[in-house]
């Protein structure tokens, strides 16, 4: 026998016995992910494991895990020597109330979710599945940005990513939960998705954390103050959500999901209903102060309108003085956009334009009805608006509304002053229907600043000017501080009672749910950004 023949004798064939088991050890070493020891460690800081995650979001057994044996292909600096199944990423499908949905969940538990050249290349084939496919794309964000070892092969793997993410835009929603630090190019992918949550305290996004801002610009601030959910959710309104813990983030994106249909193609799921008694309705002929400077709260408006409990807001502590949010009206799916009196006096500045434009597209995109509730005195003066360009974005969420083609509908409760009445949806740039209260004022301004202006003359001659200045007041409000003048000219389609708001929204949209727009043909338009 040669040494050829003796070498083969000495090698058995595994039986298919053994090749099962060794299937079944594989599994279970890529449960573990970076080990028992890091999982603990995960925990210890009140946070759950990528796999966890997945588990308490989707629907019982209905993961189905994709890549789960992936490695990293690196051999640069020891990661030769050191591999772990999955790769710091665990990808696949699933459901969410029985809708199918697209999930990538980053371990941080594997080189502290870091991304690399096969990490990415998982993330990009889950999304383009749920682009060919028309589902939801859900990322699940704990990672410590680039994996260094890798250099720019790393780099390519996020740009391959942050591409996916703009082809997936307005085709399917997505939707990024950040569970950990997002740091550096990882915090780009989240900012190009629809809708993104934070955890308090666990989580952070910043493009440099707080080192580099000490080394540059001298400045000493925690990771919480410069990138934390508490300051992202109300100084930068970067996140649309602030969540107490992990689990309320996870139960938030499924409430969240449940208003929107499944792709751009696609209609929000309808839901059952009770109807409201008249009382609830009733309670909407009271919430309009006589004094027509006192503030009141839109919140109050929208849930007599709504089905109950149905309103989900969105951006809640970020720019108040205007409210957006999800609600259902009969069963079905709207957004709401509405001015705040209760915050600044419900006027439009910069942040507020930004933040109902981005909330108009979003449902534009995904076939959402549009509902604009308007009390709007006008824009904010001052230098800080006008040196940080209001003109530029109050121009967005003009183009927002004109360019939406879903139904649309207005109801004017109090004042709609200057361009601001223009901008909030408007009969002049498409809303299919316009209604206003009783108590609505449609003027170019408020009836004081009116008179002011054309009765300077009379009121500086006469003998008492303020006797005078309060008559014209009087003259300019019984003339225009109504909605009759503009029901007049059909700018206004009805004036209603604020009790029959609701009856009157249900059958209007109703009567819009088979409208079709079509917008010049053109490659895209050039919002101003």
């Amino acid at each position: 026998m040669d040494d050829k023949e003796k070498r083969s004798s000495l090698y058995t064939l595994p039986t298919k016995k053994e090749k099962y088991a060794l299937l079944e050890q594989k599994n279970q070493e890529s449960l573990l992910g970076g080990g028992q020891q890091r999982i603990d460690a995960q925990h210890k800081k009140g946070k759950l494991t990528a796999r966890e995650r997945i588990r308490i979001l989707l629907d019982d057994g209905s993961f189905e895990e994709t890549g789960k044996f992936v490695m990293h292909r690196s051999r640069n600096f020891g990661l030769d020597k050191e591999h772990y199944l999955g790769d710091g990423v665990v990808t696949g499908y699933g459901t969410i109330a029985g809708r199918l949905v697209y999930i990538y969940s980053q371990d941080f538990t594997v080189f502290g979710g870091s991304l690399s050249e096969t990490h990415a290349e998982k993330i990009v084939k889950i999304m383009e599945l749920a682009m060919q496919n028309g589902a939801p794309i859900i990322g699940l964000n704990d990672s410590g940005g680039a994996r260094i070892q890798e250099g720019v092969v790393s780099l390519g793997g996020y740009a391959d990513i942050f591409y996916r993410n703009t082809l997936a835009s307005g085709v399917v929603p997505q939707i990024s939960a950040i569970m950990g630090p997002c740091a550096g190019g990882a915090v780009y992918s989240p900012a190009i998705t629809d809708f993104i949550m934070m955890v308090e305290n666990t989580s952070y996004m910043f493009v440099t954390g707080p080192n580099v801002v000490k080394t540059v610009t001298q400045e000493n601030v925690t990771a919480e103050e410069l990138g934390g959910a508490s300051t992202h959710s109300t100084k930068s309104g970067v996140t649309h959500f602030s969540c107490a813990n992990e689990v309320a983030c996870l139960q938030n994106i499924r409430n969240l999901l449940s208003y929107m249909p499944q792709n751009c193609e696609d209609f929000s799921p309808k839901v059952p209903y009770a109807y409201l008694d008249d009382e609830s309705r009733m309670v909407l002929d009271d919430i309009i102060p006589e004094n027509p400077n006192q503030p009141y709260d839109m919140r109050e408006v929208i849930s007599g309108i709504v089905d109950e409990d149905s309103f989900l807001e969105v951006h809640e502590h970020f720019a108040e003085n205007i409210v957006v949010g999800f609600a259902r009206l009969a069963g079905r799916s709207i957004g709401i956009v509405g001015n705040q009196p209760a915050s600044m006096a419900g006027v439009l500045d910069i942040d507020a334009s930004v933040k109902a434009a981005r909330f108009v597209r979003f449902c534009d995109c995904f076939n959402i009805p549009l509902l604009v509730l308007e009390d709007v005195p006008g824009f904010l003066p001052g230098t800080y608006q006008e040196w940080n360009a209001i003109i530029t974005n109050g121009a967005k969420l003009l183009y927002a509304f004109s360019e939406a083609t879903v139904p649309r509908i207005t109801v004017i409760t109090r004042k709609a002053y200057g361009g601001a009445y223009d901008v909030m949806n408007s009969k002049h740039i498409g809303a299919d229907l316009n209604f206003a209260w009783p108590t609505a004022e449609i003027a170019v301004m408020g009836a004081k600043g009116a008179a002011e202006i054309i009765f300077k003359k009379e009121i500086a001659e006469a003998a008492d000017p303020v006797a005078k200045l309060q008559e014209k007041v009087d003259e300019y409000t019984e003339k225009f501080a109504n909605p009759y003048r503009a029901a007049h000219r059909g700018y206004i389609d009805e004036v209603i009672l604020p009790k029959d708001t609701r009856t009157k929204l249900i059958k209007a949209y109703k009567m819009l749910e088979n409208k079709v727009a079509h917008l010049p043909k053109k490659k895209h338009g050039n919002i101003p950004l």
